[in-house]
């Protein structure tokens, strides 16, 4: 099954993962799930260490290079599909980064595993505990 990660769940796959819920561990081991990340994501976590707002493990190329390989992840880009699935969303959150995995959970009726409940809001799938 694929599975779509928040970027605080990729985060703590690689650099904490005693962090993860007891769900999102069990999806993240199982190799017969596939694990998907939102370039949208990779670029949020450019800007927050470009910023000094977010410290990763690695250096932020080997760092992102790393949990791609390592998690067997697939970057899924930004469609026009996505982006205005997106712009019609209710402003439940206000975060682009986060209403766009929204848009894309929808679009492609997939799971997203993450810890923040404001996801609920949207009737997607939010796996986590």
């Amino acid at each position: 099954m694929r599975h779509l990660l928040d970027a605080h769940t990729l985060i703590w796959a690689l650099d904490d993962p005693s962090r993860l819920g007891a769900r999102a561990r069990t999806i993240l081991e199982d190799p017969s799930n596939a694990l998907m990340v939102s370039v949208g994501t990779i670029w949020e976590l450019a800007i927050k260490t470009g910023l000094g707002k977010l410290s990763l493990s690695l250096p932020y190329r080997q760092w992102v290079e790393r949990a791609l390989t390592d998690l067997d992840i697939t970057v899924s880009p930004i469609t026009l599909e996505f982006t205005d699935t997106q712009r019609a969303l209710p402003f439940h959150h206000r975060d682009p980064f986060d209403r766009l995995l929204v848009a894309q959970c929808l679009v492609e009726t997939i799971p997203l595993v993450g810890a923040d409940t404001v996801f609920d809001q949207y009737g997607i799938t939010r796996l986590w505990d």
